[in-house]
């Protein structure tokens, strides 16, 4: 039996069937952009691997970072010890991070932070002993993450989690839409704990992007009706969207932020969540902590190469970056529209979308990208695109070229 054949037979990858059906890529090595394959075809990574390798691939910044690291310890327990990485990027998440936010809490993935998010908004109830506040207020088509509490606060019935909306928390889901929520908040605030949102774009629940208006109404009426504000800022952080961070779109500032993905530059799993210092000191009212710790919180390694990515991110140009490769996929993309298989594109930052009106066939349209060099990861009726803020003109435009013939 080939690797391959075996590697379908026993190996489970995210979101397929097991045995799995699809076509599996065996990817030899990464430099760059680009991802050199087992038979030898080179592709354009066009998602960042899942959004979170925004300077690419083999990044010596990066590598050494880890090297250096590697050689004073891989991993350590936070639990009554720290360690100098930590405090590094603690230091620089709240030296970039909305100002009102003091105080950090390290993770080891994106779903985790929105677990610990919403425990936190949670205990700071408890502190208040009011026992009333006890839901979540979500958008409708919100995606926050694949376990228990992070899957309660997606949208259950147009998310990939309505397979469980029976036996989650039942929680309250809005439309970004500014009549809505202010009715929803009118209605629904004695019982709300926190309103958790993904600011600006709505990620794997549809690559949906809304106003910065509704956002800054949301801010609005969270401090109107005392409800706090969870900002989910995984997929958008970083520079995603044009701004270092989403909500500066909105120029607002959230009581709990969640980071994760391109915290690393893609090089290691790792989450922060970032807080107001009325959260943590309303929950330590009579002597109460935080109920949480994961084993590889603050792993020294990850903690190491993210202050080493920020740094570059930092220094690197990449504001022009991000407004460069905007104009390229508006320009690029926008003949998708001419096509009668297609919905909608949109662009914000560096995210390009081409919505088409029925679901794709993955496999076939994966194949077709990989032979014109690319490689995407399209969902349901979505064929987007996340690319590395390293990607050239001519990087851009082959992942252009790529989509459109698909929407031909």
């Amino acid at each position: 039996m080939s690797n391959s054949a075996w590697e379908r037979e026993h190996i489970w990858h995210p979101y397929a069937a097991m045995p799995n059906p699809s076509p599996i890529y065996q990817v030899e090595s990464a430099q760059g952009v680009n991802l050199t394959l087992s038979d030898g075809r080179t592709v354009i990574d066009g998602m960042s691997s899942w959004w979170s390798a925004i300077h690419g691939y083999n990044v010596p910044e990066l590598n050494q970072a880890i090297e250096k690291q590697l050689k004073n310890m891989a991993h350590v327990m936070f639990g009554g010890l720290t360690h100098q990485p930590a405090i590094d990027l603690a230091k620089i998440l709240l030296e970039i991070a909305p100002n009102n936010l003091k105080h950090v809490f390290f993770a080891d993935s994106g779903s985790v932070s929105v677990e610990t998010a919403l425990k936190m908004a949670l205990q700071y109830w408890q502190g208040q002993k009011n026992t009333k506040k006890t839901k979540f207020l979500s958008l409708t088509h919100a995606y926050h993450g694949d376990t228990f509490g992070a899957m309660s606060v997606c949208d259950p019935d147009n998310s990939m989690h309505h397979l469980f909306r029976d036996i989650l928390p039942q929680h309250i889901f809005v439309q970004p839409e500014i009549e809505s929520l202010r009715t929803t908040f009118a209605q629904h605030h004695h019982e709300l704990s926190a309103m958790i949102i993904e600011p600006i774009v709505q990620g794997a629940g549809g690559m949906l992007f809304y106003d910065a208006e509704v956002l800054k109404e949301i801010r609005v009426l969270c401090n109107e009706y005392n409800v706090l504000l969870i900002v989910d800022e995984i997929a958008t952080g970083f520079g995603r969207t044009g701004k270092l961070f989403a909500c500066e779109h909105a120029n607002i500032q959230p009581d709990i932020l969640c980071l994760g993905k391109a915290l690393t530059g893609g090089y290691m799993t790792l989450a922060a969540i970032l807080c107001d210092p009325k959260i943590s000191q309303g929950i330590q009212k009579e002597g109460n902590i935080l109920m949480h710790g994961p084993t590889f919180m603050a792993n020294p390694l990850a903690c190491a190469v993210a202050k080493a990515s920020i740094d570059l991110l930092l220094v690197s140009p990449w504001q022009q970056r991000i407004q460069n490769i905007e104009t390229q996929l508006k320009n690029g993309l926008k003949p998708c529209l001419q096509s009668n298989k297609v919905a909608d594109v949109r662009v914000i930052g560096a995210i390009g979308v081409v919505e088409m009106k029925e679901v794709m066939d993955i496999s076939s349209i994966q194949a077709k990208l990989i032979e014109q060099g690319v490689w995407l990861r399209p969902f349901g009726k979505l064929l987007y695109t996340m690319p590395p803020f390293i990607a050239s003109h001519a990087n851009i435009q082959q992942i252009n070229n790529a989509i459109t013939m698909q929407c031909s």
